[in-house]
Protein backbone atom coordinates (compact mmCIF):
# COMPACT_ATOMS: atom_id res chain seq x y z
CA UNK A 1 0.00 0.00 0.00
CA UNK A 2 2.77 2.49 0.90
CA UNK A 3 3.21 2.79 -3.15
CA UNK A 4 0.04 4.26 -3.62
CA UNK A 5 1.08 6.80 -0.70
CA UNK A 6 1.52 11.01 -1.67
CA UNK A 7 -2.11 11.05 -1.26
CA UNK A 8 -2.53 14.97 -0.93
CA UNK A 9 -0.80 15.83 -3.99
CA UNK A 10 -2.81 13.37 -5.91
CA UNK A 11 -6.05 14.40 -4.20
CA UNK A 12 -5.18 18.25 -4.92
CA UNK A 13 -3.95 17.17 -8.71
CA UNK A 14 -7.59 15.60 -8.83
CA UNK A 15 -7.58 12.17 -7.92
CA UNK A 16 -9.92 12.47 -5.08
CA UNK A 17 -12.19 8.66 -5.81
CA UNK A 18 -8.78 6.77 -5.96
CA UNK A 19 -7.30 8.75 -3.05
CA UNK A 20 -10.52 8.30 -0.72
CA UNK A 21 -11.11 4.22 -2.03
CA UNK A 22 -7.34 3.54 -0.66
CA UNK A 23 -7.51 5.34 2.65
CA UNK A 24 -11.25 3.88 3.01
CA UNK A 25 -9.40 0.09 1.87
CA UNK A 26 -7.11 0.36 4.94
CA UNK A 27 -10.17 0.81 7.44
CA UNK A 28 -8.64 1.49 11.35
CA UNK A 29 -5.14 0.79 9.92
CA UNK A 30 -5.16 4.39 8.50
CA UNK A 31 -4.34 5.37 12.00
CA UNK A 32 -0.55 3.81 11.37
CA UNK A 33 2.27 6.33 11.14
CA UNK A 34 2.86 5.35 7.53
CA UNK A 35 -0.68 6.74 6.91
CA UNK A 36 -2.14 8.82 8.84
CA UNK A 37 0.12 11.94 8.47
CA UNK A 38 -1.05 12.24 4.55
CA UNK A 39 -4.49 10.72 5.77
CA UNK A 40 -5.02 13.61 7.57
CA UNK A 41 -4.00 16.26 5.37
CA UNK A 42 -6.31 14.84 2.72
CA UNK A 43 -9.13 15.38 5.08
CA UNK A 44 -7.99 19.04 6.28
CA UNK A 45 -8.19 19.76 2.93
CA UNK A 46 -11.14 18.20 1.93
CA UNK A 47 -13.00 20.07 4.90
CA UNK A 48 -11.14 23.44 3.44
CA UNK A 49 -13.06 22.60 -0.07
CA UNK A 50 -16.60 21.99 2.39
CA UNK A 51 -15.99 25.37 3.53
CA UNK A 52 -15.72 27.43 0.61
CA UNK A 53 -17.98 25.72 -1.21
CA UNK A 54 -20.36 26.33 1.56
CA UNK A 55 -19.58 29.83 2.12
CA UNK A 56 -19.68 30.28 -1.75
CA UNK A 57 -23.41 28.58 -1.36
CA UNK A 58 -24.37 31.31 1.61
CA UNK A 59 -23.60 34.58 -0.73
CA UNK A 60 -24.85 32.81 -4.33
CA UNK A 61 -28.16 32.09 -1.77
CA UNK A 62 -28.67 35.82 -0.76
CA UNK A 63 -27.89 36.97 -3.98
CA UNK A 64 -31.06 35.40 -5.26
CA UNK A 65 -33.32 36.55 -1.95
CA UNK A 66 -33.03 33.35 -0.32
CA UNK A 67 -34.09 33.49 3.17
CA UNK A 68 -32.23 31.48 5.55
CA UNK A 69 -34.24 30.15 8.53
CA UNK A 70 -35.20 28.00 11.48
CA UNK A 71 -37.58 24.84 10.72
CA UNK A 72 -40.53 26.25 12.88
CA UNK A 73 -43.88 27.81 11.93
CA UNK A 74 -42.51 31.26 12.45
CA UNK A 75 -39.53 31.04 10.04
CA UNK A 76 -37.35 32.62 12.44
CA UNK A 77 -34.28 33.86 10.72
CA UNK A 78 -30.74 32.21 11.70
CA UNK A 79 -27.41 32.20 10.39
CA UNK A 80 -26.79 29.73 8.09
CA UNK A 81 -22.79 29.30 8.53
CA UNK A 82 -20.56 29.64 11.89
CA UNK A 83 -17.04 28.56 11.55
CA UNK A 84 -15.95 26.39 14.68
CA UNK A 85 -14.92 28.17 17.96
CA UNK A 86 -11.76 27.56 20.29
CA UNK A 87 -13.30 25.01 21.94
CA UNK A 88 -13.24 22.59 18.65
CA UNK A 89 -10.41 20.92 20.03
CA UNK A 90 -11.75 20.02 23.52
CA UNK A 91 -15.30 18.92 22.50
CA UNK A 92 -12.60 16.42 19.90
CA UNK A 93 -11.42 15.01 22.66
CA UNK A 94 -14.22 14.83 25.06
CA UNK A 95 -16.44 12.93 21.80
CA UNK A 96 -12.89 10.59 21.70
CA UNK A 97 -12.73 9.90 25.50
CA UNK A 98 -16.70 8.81 25.82
CA UNK A 99 -17.07 7.33 22.31
CA UNK A 100 -13.52 6.02 21.35
CA UNK A 101 -11.78 6.69 17.94
CA UNK A 102 -13.36 9.37 15.72
CA UNK A 103 -12.95 9.08 11.97
CA UNK A 104 -10.81 12.06 10.47
CA UNK A 105 -13.03 13.39 8.03
CA UNK A 106 -15.33 14.26 11.42
CA UNK A 107 -12.25 15.93 13.46
CA UNK A 108 -11.11 17.61 10.50
CA UNK A 109 -15.03 19.28 9.93
CA UNK A 110 -15.17 20.28 13.82
CA UNK A 111 -11.54 22.17 13.47
CA UNK A 112 -11.98 23.65 9.70
CA UNK A 113 -15.83 24.02 9.00
CA UNK A 114 -18.04 24.30 12.40
CA UNK A 115 -21.66 24.41 11.73
CA UNK A 116 -23.84 24.82 8.28
CA UNK A 117 -27.88 25.02 8.51
CA UNK A 118 -28.79 25.64 4.93
CA UNK A 119 -32.55 25.42 5.51
CA UNK A 120 -34.70 28.85 4.39
CA UNK A 121 -37.32 29.62 1.59
CA UNK A 122 -36.10 30.73 -1.81
CA UNK A 123 -38.11 33.25 -3.79
CA UNK A 124 -38.74 31.39 -6.95
CA UNK A 125 -39.12 27.95 -5.32
CA UNK A 126 -41.33 28.06 -1.93
CA UNK A 127 -41.16 24.83 -1.22
CA UNK A 128 -37.24 24.42 -1.37
CA UNK A 129 -37.00 23.48 2.32
CA UNK A 130 -38.75 20.56 1.50
CA UNK A 131 -35.23 19.82 -0.81
CA UNK A 132 -33.76 18.31 2.06
CA UNK A 133 -31.22 21.18 2.32
CA UNK A 134 -27.45 20.77 4.11
CA UNK A 135 -27.84 20.59 7.24
CA UNK A 136 -24.47 19.71 9.82
CA UNK A 137 -24.51 20.69 13.34
CA UNK A 138 -21.12 18.93 14.65
CA UNK A 139 -19.33 21.82 16.69
CA UNK A 140 -21.84 23.71 18.42
CA UNK A 141 -20.86 26.84 17.08
CA UNK A 142 -24.35 27.88 15.82
CA UNK A 143 -25.46 27.63 19.83
CA UNK A 144 -22.82 30.07 21.40
CA UNK A 145 -24.90 30.01 24.64
CA UNK A 146 -24.69 26.80 25.30
CA UNK A 147 -22.70 23.29 25.59
CA UNK A 148 -23.42 20.52 22.54
CA UNK A 149 -21.91 18.70 25.06
CA UNK A 150 -25.02 18.07 27.00
CA UNK A 151 -26.96 17.14 23.77
CA UNK A 152 -23.80 14.05 22.92
CA UNK A 153 -24.55 13.36 26.75
CA UNK A 154 -28.20 12.57 26.65
CA UNK A 155 -27.81 10.64 23.34
CA UNK A 156 -24.47 8.31 24.63
CA UNK A 157 -26.13 7.85 27.76
CA UNK A 158 -29.59 7.08 26.16
CA UNK A 159 -27.53 4.67 23.72
CA UNK A 160 -25.25 3.17 26.37
CA UNK A 161 -28.70 2.02 28.09
CA UNK A 162 -29.43 -0.21 25.32
CA UNK A 163 -25.62 -0.57 23.12
CA UNK A 164 -27.02 -2.97 20.78
CA UNK A 165 -26.63 -1.17 17.73
CA UNK A 166 -23.54 1.48 17.29
CA UNK A 167 -24.09 4.90 18.31
CA UNK A 168 -25.23 7.44 15.97
CA UNK A 169 -24.22 10.64 16.48
CA UNK A 170 -27.11 12.91 15.64
CA UNK A 171 -25.63 15.92 13.38
CA UNK A 172 -28.96 16.99 11.21
CA UNK A 173 -32.91 16.66 11.36
CA UNK A 174 -34.10 14.58 8.49
CA UNK A 175 -36.04 15.75 5.56
CA UNK A 176 -39.29 15.94 6.98
CA UNK A 177 -38.51 17.91 9.92
CA UNK A 178 -36.39 20.16 7.93
CA UNK A 179 -39.26 21.15 6.11
CA UNK A 180 -41.17 21.38 9.54
CA UNK A 181 -42.99 18.41 9.14
CA UNK A 182 -43.01 15.25 11.60
CA UNK A 183 -40.88 12.54 10.33
CA UNK A 184 -38.22 10.41 11.71
CA UNK A 185 -34.90 10.24 13.53
CA UNK A 186 -32.11 12.70 12.95
CA UNK A 187 -29.32 12.13 10.51
CA UNK A 188 -26.03 11.34 12.04
CA UNK A 189 -22.71 9.59 11.97
CA UNK A 190 -21.42 6.29 13.53
CA UNK A 191 -19.23 6.04 16.20
CA UNK A 192 -16.51 4.88 16.93
CA UNK A 193 -14.77 4.66 14.19
CA UNK A 194 -10.80 4.84 13.28
CA UNK A 195 -10.84 5.23 9.72
CA UNK A 196 -10.28 8.03 8.01
CA UNK A 197 -14.09 8.31 6.30
CA UNK A 198 -17.06 8.91 8.73
CA UNK A 199 -19.93 6.64 7.77
CA UNK A 200 -22.93 8.57 7.52
CA UNK A 201 -26.55 8.03 7.79
CA UNK A 202 -29.23 10.08 6.21
CA UNK A 203 -32.16 8.79 3.86
CA UNK A 204 -29.37 6.36 2.72
CA UNK A 205 -26.06 5.48 4.38
CA UNK A 206 -22.79 6.21 2.09
CA UNK A 207 -19.66 7.85 3.44
CA UNK A 208 -19.74 11.22 4.44
CA UNK A 209 -17.64 12.84 1.89
CA UNK A 210 -20.11 10.89 -0.98
CA UNK A 211 -22.96 12.50 0.78
CA UNK A 212 -21.38 16.30 0.77
CA UNK A 213 -20.59 15.91 -2.79
CA UNK A 214 -24.19 14.58 -3.69
CA UNK A 215 -25.07 17.82 -2.07
CA UNK A 216 -22.62 20.09 -3.69
CA UNK A 217 -23.46 18.64 -7.06
CA UNK A 218 -27.03 19.35 -6.31
CA UNK A 219 -26.46 23.10 -5.12
CA UNK A 220 -27.50 22.38 -1.83
CA UNK A 221 -31.30 21.02 -2.80
CA UNK A 222 -30.62 17.21 -3.57
CA UNK A 223 -34.04 15.90 -2.88
CA UNK A 224 -36.42 16.14 -5.85
CA UNK A 225 -39.56 18.70 -4.92
CA UNK A 226 -41.73 17.89 -8.29
CA UNK A 227 -41.13 22.06 -9.00
CA UNK A 228 -39.46 23.05 -12.06
CA UNK A 229 -38.16 26.22 -10.16
CA UNK A 230 -35.45 23.19 -8.73
CA UNK A 231 -33.24 22.58 -11.43
CA UNK A 232 -33.09 26.55 -12.76
CA UNK A 233 -32.03 27.54 -8.87
CA UNK A 234 -29.47 24.52 -8.61
CA UNK A 235 -28.08 25.41 -12.05
CA UNK A 236 -27.08 28.93 -11.08
CA UNK A 237 -25.74 27.48 -7.51
CA UNK A 238 -23.26 25.10 -8.70
CA UNK A 239 -21.01 26.37 -11.40
CA UNK A 240 -17.74 26.33 -9.74
CA UNK A 241 -18.11 24.25 -6.59
CA UNK A 242 -15.35 22.41 -4.77
CA UNK A 243 -15.03 18.47 -5.22
CA UNK A 244 -14.62 16.79 -2.42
Amino acid sequence: MTQHLDWLNRYVAGQEDHVWHEMRQLGARVREPDFAPEAQAVCDEMARRARSNIETLVARLREQGYRLHQNDDDQTPTEPYTPPGAEAEELLHWLEQRLGALPMTLSSWIRIVGDVWLVGTHPQWPNSAAADPLVLELAGSRYPDSDIREYFADEIEAWQDDPDEPFLLPVAPDHFHKDNVSGGGPYGIILPDASAEAHFVGEARMPLVGYLNWIFRHGDFPRPTADEAQWHVIHQLTEGLHRL
